[in-house]
Formats: structure tokens, C-alpha cells, sequence
């Protein structure tokens, strides 16, 4: 088993400058390797130049420029050429799926801002000095970096990661261990409805409240951004003082409420995984339910378009963002796996319009969106309720059909 943990780092002045500069040059690294591409399939008769090909130049790199590119680990500098390589990938797997491709652009400073060790030992150390108090990670280039460790790291360390958050610097690593012990069996199944106006309900009839932490900040953004605002478009190296305190002030904003509703969504998963032995839910296709609507031509007239709701769109495609459902359903499956539990997704298709005593479906048993009443058998209850049960029995319906 697979687990990360992300620890706050304390670097010293002068190592905070290192690391700026180790992003710096890791960025270069990454927009030369792109701009080789480009070059490559547009002059060279649509060559397509691989990892392997721009892996092996990297000694060559390294030579020239010792300053800049010679002082880096160079396992680092190839997972940096496997990052790119894996946006082409991406983007040629959308090509043929028809998909939007999305070329890989070239990043800015600003932009990139993780450097990935693919083992740790190489480059990077984890816990450099194992009898010093102070836990500390070193770096090739940088040195022995203080780390702020929460709490302990089990397992054996693969992967060693640095990423740049504002102006806060963080190690991230993956660890593999054993498979935990299981928690102890409760003899509890619950279904659990995702939603809007609560965040989830159970099948026993308890709500979760839905915290909505971004419209909660939203003055605040909206000051913040307003302030930045005035601000003409800068680039990096002529901001002003004030520019990029503006630009501090939006970020930890942002960065405020990706940490409270991270911590909304871990504390709900561990509540839940605590208390029941299997969870089931609806497999959301989140995506698809926050796409704006596509745009109405008039067929009387060229050029104008008729209204297709896009401004109640907009409105519910926020408030789905900010309920962060895929991001809680990530943890609730990983909490799960470790606990031993287990969590089935079912098909979403008609959980808010069947009836949980006779099994009618229809798009009159939902009046309004909090009441549930049944036009064949009278069954009346609140309509998240009723849709957890309906989700709660396909994923039963589900486990018994699974083989063994």
C-alpha cells in the first residue's frame, strides 16, 4: 500500500533562495524540452522526439551549463523530462478520443512549482540526520532542510517531492507499507446522497451540513481581487511591492479554503468509515455536471443567440466546485482501503426519482427539491433520504452480484 504525507519545510533564508533557484532551473529544463518538440514535428518533417531521445542529451546539458544545470540531481532532471512526456501522452490520448486536446503550454516561475526525486537516496535524503531532534530532509544543491513533522512516516520512503506554495515550501512523500490492521466490524451498511443543499444524507437520515466555505469568503475574494485589479499586467521580475502583496492576498485566500474544505471532507470520511463496514454512493460524473450549456443560435436571425440558462448554470456549477464532492470521495476511498472497509459506487440514474418502499420511478415522486412523495403508493419522506436508500440497496444489489 501507497500513502503520502505532506510536512511543512523550515528552510533558512539562503536555502529558500536555493530552492527558488532549483525551480527556476527545473522550469527552464522542462520549457527547453517543449520548445525541442515543437521544433522538431513543425521543421523536421513531423518527427515526434521521445523521452528517451532528450533523457540521454542530459549529460550534454549538464556540461555546458554546471552552473545552472550541473548542480541539480540528475534523477530529478529526468522526472522533470518525464512530467512533459507525460503531458504529450495525455495529449495524444485526447486527440484520438476526440477530446478537447490541450497542447502543453510552457510554463512560467509562477507556474512550476514541484520538483520530483524519483527515489529517495538519489539526490534527495529523507530524515538525513536520524539522531538530530529536529527531523530534516536534504537536497542535492541545498543541503540539510529543517521539516516540520506532524506526525510519523510509516512504511519505507519512495518518492521525495518539494513543492512551492505561496511562500510556503512543503516535502511530500510517498511511502509504501503493509496493509493495516482492519477496524473492528460495526454490522452497519449506510448509502450516503451527495448534494447541494446538504452536503451529503445518510441513509439513516442524518445530514451533513454543507460549510460553503468559498461563498463564505466570497467578499473577502472579491475586495482582494478588486485590489489586484488596479494593478496593470506585470511580469514577474517588474512587480511592484504592492503588486505582489495583492497577488499573496487572492492566493492565501484560495489556498484558506482548499484547507478548510480539505479538512471538511477528512473529518466527514473518517466519521463514516469509522462507523460503517460498507459505504455506498453514486458514481457522479462531477465533470459533466459542472459543463456550461452549450450555446442556442437563433434560427431567425444571424449572429444572436437564444437564452439556454447559462447564468443558473453558473450559479449551481459554482456551488458543485465548492461542495468538492470528488475531492471527498478521494478520501473516503482511500480512508476506506486502509480501514478495511468498503465503499461501492453505483449508477446515479433515477436514485432521486425511485420510490424506496414499491420501486416506481417517475419525475413527479420529487414536487420540490426537499420532498420525496410516491403518485402510486403514497410513500412520502424527505427527498435525500429516499435517495440514499435507493443508493444504499443497488450498492447491496451490487456486492451480492459481484463474483467471489
Amino acid at each position: 500500500m501507497i500513502r503520502a504525507y505532506k510536512f511543512l519545510m523550515r528552510p533558512t533564508v539562503g536555502q529558500q533562495v536555493a530552492l527558488g533557484e532549483m525551480l527556476r532551473d527545473h522550469c527552464s529544463l522542462y520549457n527547453g524540452a517543449l520548445q525541442e518538440r515543437r521544433d522538431a514535428y513543425r521543421h523536421v518533417s513531423k518527427t515526434n522526439v521521445k523521452y528517451g531521445q532528450q533523457s540521454a542529451q542530459l549529460k550534454e546539458i549538464r556540461a555546458f551549463d554546471p552552473e545552472r544545470q550541473g548542480r541539480w540531481s540528475f534523477s530529478s532532471q529526468q522526472a522533470t523530462l518525464r512530467r512533459l512526456d507525460k503531458a504529450f501522452a495525455a495529449f495524444f490520448r485526447r486527440v484520438k478520443a476526440g477530446q478537447t486536446p490541450g497542447y502543453p503550454r510552457f510554463r512560467g516561475q509562477n507556474w512550476f512549482d514541484t520538483v520530483d526525486f524519483p527515489k529517495d537516496g538519489d539526490g534527495c535524503r529523507w530524515d538525513a540526520t536520524p539522531h538530530d531532534p529536529v527531523t530534516r530532509v536534504r537536497f542535492q544543491g541545498i543541503g540539510h532542510v529543517k521539516v516540520n513533522q506532524h506526525r510519523p512516516v510509516i512504511g519505507k520512503v519512495k518518492t521525495v517531492s518539494v513543492k512551492r506554495e505561496g511562500r510556503k515550501w512543503c516535502v511530500v512523500l510517498t511511502a509504501e507499507r503493509e496493509q493495516p490492521e482492519p477496524l473492528p466490524l460495526t454490522g452497519s451498511v449506510v448509502g450516503i446522497d451527495m448534494g447541494i443543499a446538504w452536503f451529503l444524507t445518510t441513509s439513516n437520515g442524518e445530514h451533513v451540513v454543507n460549510p460553503r466555505h468559498a461563498r463564505a469568503a466570497a467578499s473577502k475574494l472579491e475586495t482582494a481581487q478588486k485590489a489586484l485589479s488596479r494593478f496593470p499586467r506585470r511580469k514577474v521580475k517588474n512587480r511592484t511591492a504592492n503588486h505582489q502583496r495583492a497577488v499573496e492576498k487572492v492566493a492565501g485566500l484560495h489556498a484558506k479554503v482548499r484547507r478548510q474544505r480539505l479538512d471538511h471532507a477528512h473529518k466527514t470520511a473518517l466519521g463514516l468509515v469509522r462507523e460503517h463496514d460498507l459505504i455506498a454512493h453514486e458514481d457522479l460524473k462531477i465533470r459533466n455536471m459542472s459543463k456550461a450549456p452549450a450555446p442556442k443560435p437563433d434560427p431567425e436571425q444571424q449572429g444572436s443567440f437564444l437564452p439556454n440558462g447559462a447564468a443558473a448554470k453558473a450559479g449551481l456549477n459554482r456551488s458543485i466546485s465548492d461542495a468538492g464532492w470528488g475531492v471527498f470521495l478521494a478520501i473516503l476511498t482511500s480512508k476506506a482501503e486502509s480501514a478495511g472497509r468498503e465503499v461501492i459506487a453505483v449508477d446515479p440514474r433515477n436514485t432521486s426519482r425511485q420510490c424506496p418502499e414499491c420501486g416506481h420511478a417517475a419525475k413527479e415522486n420529487r414536487p420540490t427539491q426537499e420532498k420525496f412523495h410516491c403518485v402510486s403508493c403514497g410513500h412520502s419522506a424527505h427527498a435525500d433520504v429516499a435517495g440514499a436508500l435507493n443508493v444504499l440497496r443497488a450498492g447491496l444489489v451490487r456486492r451480492e452480484a459481484a463474483p467471489a
